[in-house]
């Protein structure tokens, strides 16, 4: 089996200046043109890593915050975050700069994942990543969580189509006398494969098709806002097999569904080489989601019309958006909210964006430069970080057991009040899967106020290499079934949780961080003035827990 791996990452630039060859009638930069650009940069990113060629597998949810216009520059940047056994994750950044502004704003930011072709009959492993910078590490850490979130999404999906039902809306829309049929926004266009759509393998660019399906997806939405589409956001676009020079590419796009000021269009691809397009055999190559705006001569955003199914799979993808929408209006919300605001409610459409979310951020706050140490003992050391008005602590602990013992301990809450006195009870309330699950947490009351109560979501990652961390993560969530009561004070866990690394067979170093927030702030700040070692004092607890535990394996 050959290894093959670039020592950098594979990071690759490409700027463009936006002519009017590459606009639209507004003479801004052409989405599909935009597409091509993306995934050419990302591919060539991908192979200067693997020393091979790679094809396109899948492109991420991709949002895009800014146009450009004719006379700006383009600049997309990718690198290879992290590499599995044969496929990469590519990490993008477009931005836009105004020359003569002398401005720079965010396109767009997206992940994609592409796959190493072996050349003749060989395997290819690929090399990891050399990680250079602390950027880098926190890449190459979260670039697991989001494949975990693309291998979820259809479960995610799945589970919203099975409670989509009247009250999603689809009765009060077939009342409607003016809701448009969907089936006036079928649009079908064909394309044949050419030397210049492809590779020197004669494999279609990924880009190319993009570009392409951008296209008649505009031109359906068209004719239900009678003006020019702006694509504003793509759902996931997956590759499910290659087209060749000499195919014949069909693409048929359909409005299903619309929502105030917004619409989606579903394509889908199909390919035929001239022996399938005789038998009409189809291979199914792509299918895709792409969610537009419009908009009038004063830039403000139009209303669609209502739209109606009229078939059984009209009614398919009409519910189908609805299930997408909810997700992509959960994703955005979680991962781009503030750390300081209070939980968020769980529910099906964002459970996946809210474990990533989770660990995330304590990814993140591990990683921040920074951290002080403030106190320190024989096994036991104090860290604080301060940025802005926010104030964290980390606990760095030396245990004499297997880290992978370490781990199971501290992931089981419900032994949490063994060691933790500020932890009366613990219960499950809900066992989402192996890593997750919803925990209800009491505390016990301080002279003067009443006892705490908390909801929150414990997220549990064992390490893909040996050299990474096993991770617990604690945030707050809201749950319906468990609403606040009288009795307690619902207090909130922003960012909590453990990192353990092994030392030895025998040995792991735990570190505990905490973002405080009003309930942990006086034991932190009894610690730093010395009057209290209620810290240190936990701490303690926690490692004679643990190693009194190892003993009994």
């Amino acid at each position: 089996m050959e290894r093959r791996g670039a020592a950098a990452g594979g990071g690759v630039q490409m700027c463009q200046t936006v002519f009017p060859g590459h606009a639209n009638h507004r003479g801004e930069l052409s989405a599909g043109q935009l597409l091509k650009w993306i995934d050419a940069t990302a591919c060539l990113a991908a192979e200067k890593h693997a020393g091979v060629s790679c094809v396109t597998a899948s492109m991420d949810d991709i949002q895009f915050e800014e146009t450009a216009r004719v006379g700006q520059i383009i600049t997309i940047k990718a690198k290879v975050n992290r590499a599995f056994s044969t496929s990469m994750e590519v990490g993008i950044k477009v931005t836009v700069q105004d020359t003569l502004a002398n401005i720079e704003k965010l396109v767009s930011v997206a992940y994609a994942t592409y796959v190493a072709k072996p050349v003749g009959a060989g395997k290819i492993e690929l090399k990891p990543v050399k990680l250079l910078s602390r950027q880098d590490h926190l890449e190459h850490s979260l670039a697991t969580e989001r494949r975990r979130i693309r291998l979820d999404y259809e479960q995610v999906f799945q589970n919203l189509m099975q409670e989509s039902d009247k009250e999603d809306g689809y009765c009060d829309t077939l009342k409607e006398e003016d809701a448009v049929s969907t089936d006036l926004t079928h649009v079908q266009s064909i394309e044949l494969v050419l030397p210049p759509h492809a590779n020197h393998h004669e494999n279609a660019f990924g880009g190319q098709i993009m570009a392409w399906m951008e296209t008649v997806a505009s031109i359906s939405a068209s004719r239900l806002c009678r003006s020019y589409p702006i694509l504003k956001s793509v759902d996931m676009f997956k590759f499910r097999g290659p087209s060749i020079v000499g195919d014949r590419l069909v693409f048929n796009a359909i409005v299903n569904n619309t929502f105030q000021n917004s619409v989606e269009v579903g394509v889908r691809v199909e390919a035929y080489n001239c022996e399938e397009w005789i038998k009409d055999q189809a291979r199914h190559i792509n299918s895709a989601f792409l969610i537009f705006n419009a908009v009038n001569d004063k830039g403000e955003l139009l209303a669609f019309p209502r739209v109606k199914p009229t078939t059984k799979d009209g009614v398919r993808r009409y519910h189908g958006a609805i299930a997408r929408r909810r997700i992509r209006l959960a994703r955005k919300y979680i991962l781009s909210a503030k750390e300081d605001e209070p939980s968020d409610p769980w529910k099906r459409s964002n459970q996946v964006y809210l474990s990533y979310s989770n660990i995330a951020t304590l990814t993140h706050l591990a990683a921040k430069p920074g951290w002080e140490i403030t106190s320190t003992l024989d096994d036991i050391k104090i860290w604080t970080h301060e940025e802005g008005d926010v104030l964290s602590f980390k606990v760095e602990m030396q245990v004499k057991i297997p880290s992978d013992l370490a781990f199971s301990l501290l992931s089981d809450f419900t032994r949490r009040q063994q060691w933790d006195k500020y932890y009366l009870t613990c219960e499950v309330l809900q066992a989402v899967n192996e890593d997750e699950k919803i925990y209800y947490v009491t505390s016990p009351s301080m002279t003067g106020y009443k006892p705490k109560d908390f909801v929150v979501l414990v997220s549990r990652r064992q390490p893909c290499q040996p050299s990474e961390p096993y991770i617990v993560a604690v945030k707050s969530v809201t749950l319906t079934s468990m609403p606040p009561s009288s009795e307690y004070c619902r207090s909130e866990i922003l960012c909590a949780g453990f990192q353990i690394y092994s030392d030895s067979s025998s040995s792991c170093t735990v570190c505990y961080f905490n973002q405080v927030t009003l309930d942990v702030l006086p034991h932190l700040a009894a610690n730093l003035t010395g009057s209290s070692k209620s810290i240190e004092d936990t701490a303690l607890a926690c490692i004679k827990f643990l190693e009194l535990e190892g003993k009994k394996y």
